[in-house]
């Protein structure tokens, strides 16, 4: 980070920072560095191991369920939601789910053909998204410990993806204009904990303007703050200016996290730009209603909520089974759509 040295408008000379000034400014930290992550135009092909890196990184797409809350119960329950449908077909009900969590989360899923001693398909199971790339020949690799991949050929998997508009290779997950605001969320979160971890008595400067001050004494009370409860975000200064007027050393804050109770607005904001990202009705998310009209009858928004989000993802999975040439009619998919 470049530092840049606070000097009078009409000097026209260089000035040393460390040697003329005491007051230097970092620049401004970019809200979106590196274009952020979910800016892309085309994919990289890992020629080493023969498939398409992802566009979005899995990685941030698996934990940030675990570090919004808002988020992770939205993609469980949508899964959950769309799974419970489910009555027949080549996979039990517990892979039924692990397909439609793997879909909402990463945007795509890949089902592997599981095929007897006859070369029959006789059962599908859904790979984890978070490992799964996509091979060069529309195949799949599964990405295994120590480096090691495990490659699948086209013929034994059927890809199941959310459209993406950008690349049509991998999927791409609905939510993904809520992450700023899940993140902000968690940021919140975690600057709250900070300041109660480190302790609501700490976080000041104690000036002190006594000329007769036992030097034994105030190394006494800076050990003291230094070593006071806490490392968080707030730390602590003793200053002693001997004969010092009143007022000769302030601190005015900028803002004021606690008072003014901006923890709360920022996380009712972020979790509303959370369920707004998921189109989910807040009635069925747990969401705490700020009026006293509430928000309505759950049981209408579920319906509301199936026929216009979760049918269409119980279709896009069924379409793909039902497409594939090999897929018998007794491994079809079926779910109850009414």
């Amino acid at each position: 980070m470049v530092d840049a040295t606070l000097t009078a408008a009409n000097d026209e000379t260089h000035i040393d920072a460390e040697a003329k000034s005491p007051v230097v400014f970092s620049l401004p930290e970019t809200v979106m560095p590196n274009m952020w992550l979910t800016d892309y135009d085309s994919l990289y092909y890992n020629d080493s191991d023969g498939y398409w890196e992802p566009p979005v990184d899995r990685h941030l797409l698996a934990n940030l369920t675990r570090r919004n809350a808002q988020h992770g119960g939205i993609v469980q329950s949508r899964a959950n939601m769309a799974a419970s449908r489910f009555t027949s077909g080549g996979m039990s009900a517990q892979q039924v789910t692990a397909t439609f969590l793997n879909l909402v989360k990463f945007g795509d899923v890949a089902l592997l053909k599981v095929r007897n001693g006859f070369r029959q398909v006789v059962r599908l199971f859904p790979l984890p998204s978070y490992r799964t790339r996509v091979a060069g020949d529309g195949g799949a690799v599964v990405l295994e410990r120590d480096s090691n991949v495990k490659h699948y050929k086209a013929k034994d998997i059927i890809w199941v993806r959310q459209y993406d508009d950008v690349q049509q290779i991998y999927g791409c997950p609905d939510y993904l204009g809520g992450l700023q605001a899940a993140l902000l969320g968690e940021d919140a979160t975690m600057f709250r904990r900070k300041y109660f971890i480190n302790g609501a008595h700490m976080g000041f400067i104690m000036y002190a303007t006594d000329p007769n001050l036992d030097p034994n004494v105030e190394k006494d009370l800076q050990d003291k703050i230094q070593n006071s409860k806490g490392v968080g975000n707030f730390k602590s200064l003793f200053v002693n200016i001997p004969n010092g007027k009143e007022k000769g050393l302030q601190i005015i804050p900028v803002g004021n996290f606690e008072s003014k109770d901006e923890f709360g607005n920022v996380k009712t904001v972020s979790s509303q730009d959370v369920f707004n990202a998921h189109r989910f009705p807040p009635g069925l998310g747990g969401m705490v209603p700020i009026n006293t009209a509430g928000f309505g009858d759950p049981e209408k928004y579920e319906v509301v909520y199936f026929k216009s989000e979760t049918k269409l993802l119980i279709n896009i999975l069924v379409d793909a089974v039902a497409r594939d040439a090999e897929v018998g009619d007794k491994l079809q998919l079926v779910f109850d759509l009414e």
